[in-house]
């Protein structure tokens, strides 16, 4: 269904227009619900600490996780403690929850789990941040900012820095809001953040900078070596997998992306493409008799199930401008 969605999302026929009254009213009661914040009608609240939120407009995942990651590594290069807050999309908890490497990804979200796994910080995740953020900071009172994975619109927690990340490929569709579009807000709020980040390269920079407002950082996603997900001591290469029968399983936002990196690798495979945040279960693997790889996301969700058969590849974000001199900047602003 999702996958429909975003197929038909990509044009603009007939039927979108019968949905765009629908999109006119989506906009009307964002916008008014935008308003109630600044106003003050509706309460938000600031924490203690500097609040980094990396978010997007688009329904559907975007590549927000490993340039968190990254955020997180390079804010504690620069000296500071970060801790990491999200809704843990998914997940089943209804209260602000710490999330540790060994967590259960069906309960508390697959996002969380892998971010827990990759950063030496500490997570939380709770629907809503403002709770997240504050049991963290009880908890680790040592931590002096705050990363939100995700969270753009959740304007009850304050920001000091605002990043939006866009897949290059996907783009903002037909530009159009919920339901017509895959938008929750219009391309005119790139205009009021401080950094757009694109996942991969924007085809033609200077036409989208000057349709949308805005030139955006390129992120590229550099993969390392496979390690094995029932043994993490060992490794492979791409090339170990030629002559080999592979299947490759994703459940990301674009498994497209996973697959054609897959290519470019040299390696030889079928595919099979689930939803994103798709709860994996070792059913699905029960005929899978040859090597299977997987993105670090959906290894978090096969882990209880692991077969030596089972290897992952995982990902670093490059940024290719100086996004963290942008990020320290306003961050040195609040102190």
């Amino acid at each position: 269904m999702v996958d429909w969605l975003q197929k038909q999302w990509a044009t603009y026929t007939l039927w979108h227009l019968l949905l765009t009254p629908l999109s006119w009213l989506f906009f009307v009661i964002t916008r008014i619900r935008v308003r109630l914040y600044i106003s003050g009608w509706l309460k938000s609240y600031r924490l203690s600490v500097p609040v980094i939120v990396v978010g997007n407009i688009n329904v559907g995942g975007t590549g927000k996780t490993p340039l968190v990651i990254w955020l997180a590594e390079q804010l504690q290069q620069a000296g500071y403690q970060p801790g990491i807050i999200s809704r843990g999309y998914g997940g089943q908890i209804k209260v602000a929850q710490a999330v540790f490497a060994d967590s259960n990804p069906e309960m508390l979200g697959d996002e969380p789990v892998l971010i827990a796994k990759r950063t030496n910080c500490p997570v939380f995740v709770s629907a809503d941040r403002v709770a997240a953020g504050q049991a963290l900071l009880e908890v680790h009172p040592e931590c002096n900012v705050i990363i939100s994975d995700d969270g753009l619109q959740h304007y009850r927690l304050q920001r000091d820095v605002e990043i939006v990340v866009f897949d290059s490929v996907k783009g903002f569709g037909n530009q159009a809001l919920l339901p017509a579009g895959p938008l929750r807000e219009s391309v005119s709020r790139l205009k009021l953040v401080d950094v757009v980040v694109s996942n991969g390269k924007v085809a033609d920079l200077q036409k989208f900078a000057r349709v949308n407002g805005v030139a955006p950082v390129e992120m590229q996603l550099q993969s390392g070596d496979f390690f094995n997900l029932l043994d993490g001591s060992k490794k492979s290469v791409a090339s170990a997998f030629a002559g080999q029968q592979v299947l490759a399983v994703a459940g990301i936002g674009n498994p497209e992306r996973f697959f054609q990196q897959l290519n470019r690798m040299g390696i030889s495979f079928s595919s099979k493409a689930y939803p994103d945040h798709y709860a994996f279960s070792a059913y699905d693997f029960m005929s899978v008799n040859v090597d299977v790889v997987m993105t670090e996301k959906d290894a978090v969700k096969c882990q209880a199930f692991a077969q030596s058969n089972f290897w992952v590849l995982p990902v670093n974000a490059l940024i290719k401008d100086d996004l963290i001199a942008i990020v320290l900047n306003k961050l040195s602003r609040r102190e």
